[in-house]
């Protein structure tokens, strides 16, 4: 890549682990993709196009959710996994140290099968097996990434409000200057998977600074910076075409460590006025206004699965 290349509204290769199914087209109709074998595609800002499955209107209002039968048995750590607690594999570590109680006796049986009628119990309290949700939100700038904030300040949750009666929760972070895509669930096994550093899950920005970014330190974003925490070498780096700001720029990485967008630039004496994030895990803002949500679709969360 050349010192001076744009960003084109071509897709640029990340360097991910797997497929995640490809970003969404950002013109009206949306078409429909198929899940690729290869590794996801990163969409740079500005306008781009993919195939992508089409996602669902924006609202703020609930959808309707699909039903987890209660006349089939299900295993134990699937069950506490639908119950929003952890993920199956953590919920194995739970059952195996007498944590999970079913209908008043301890079980630590590893694949034990909860029967319909049968009462689960972890910590005191009583678990219920929960359909899995999946939404995505447009973050605006001003709400912190929590639950719950004993300070009272604007947290995610209120703009999800109402979203669905299940237990859901912020996948990731995004910090209270910055917007763009978050990702609510309750399925704590995928929201374990999608934050792990192994799974190599690329995250797309678009980034305003302070004054023009210059050849030299773009090329020094390129080959890697060395931060307080350690080195990070971002997928891709590019200015935006089309509008003539070298201010103004598209950075594609995996890292999750804490502001390392702006720990990035900040690292070169620049000041990250406006940051933004376009893309997650293949999924992006198409129909999506700021401060809106809408719920995934079944192929969008089959391409998250296959991450």
């Amino acid at each position: 890549m050349s010192n001076n290349r744009k960003v084109t509204e071509k897709q640029v290769t990340p360097k991910g682990r797997r497929a995640s199914g490809r970003a969404a087209d950002d013109n009206a109709n949306g078409s429909a993709a198929r899940p690729r074998a290869a590794k996801p595609r990163a969409t740079m800002p500005r306008d781009t196009k993919s195939r992508a499955p089409k996602p669902r209107e924006a609202t703020n209002r609930p959808q309707s959710k699909s039903k987890v039968s209660d006349t089939e048995e299900m295993r134990l750590n699937k069950y506490i996994a639908h119950a929003g607690i952890c993920s199956r594999r953590e919920a194995d570590v739970l059952i195996a140290a007498g944590g999970v109680s079913v209908n008043g006796k301890v079980v630590t049986e590893m694949g034990y099968k909860v029967q319909p009628g049968d009462v689960v119990n972890y910590g005191g309290e009583t678990l219920r097996s929960e359909p899995l949700r999946y939404f995505l939100l447009n973050k605006p700038k001003g709400y912190i990434t929590t639950v719950d904030d004993p300070q009272e300040r604007k947290t995610v949750m209120m703009l999800i409000d109402g979203a669905c009666t299940e237990r859901i929760y912020p996948v990731g972070r995004l910090d209270r200057a910055t917007t763009g895509l978050l990702l609510f669930t309750n399925d704590g096994e995928l929201a374990r998977k999608l934050t792990h550093p192994s799974s190599r899950v690329y995250k797309v920005y678009q980034v305003e600074l302070d004054r023009p970014l210059v050849a030299a330190d773009m090329r020094q974003i390129r080959d890697g910076v060395e931060l307080d925490d350690g080195p990070i070498q971002v997928d891709d780096i590019q200015y935006v075409e089309g509008l003539n700001d070298k201010r103004i720029l598209g950075v594609q990485l995996h890292s999750g460590r804490n502001r390392i967008v702006r720990r990035i630039f900040e690292h070169l004496g620049y000041e990250v006025r406006k940051l933004d994030r376009v893309a997650f895990a293949g999924l992006t803002k198409k129909d999506l206004p700021r401060g809106r949500y809408r719920e995934l679709t079944a192929k969008e969360v089959g391409f998250l699965r296959m991450i």
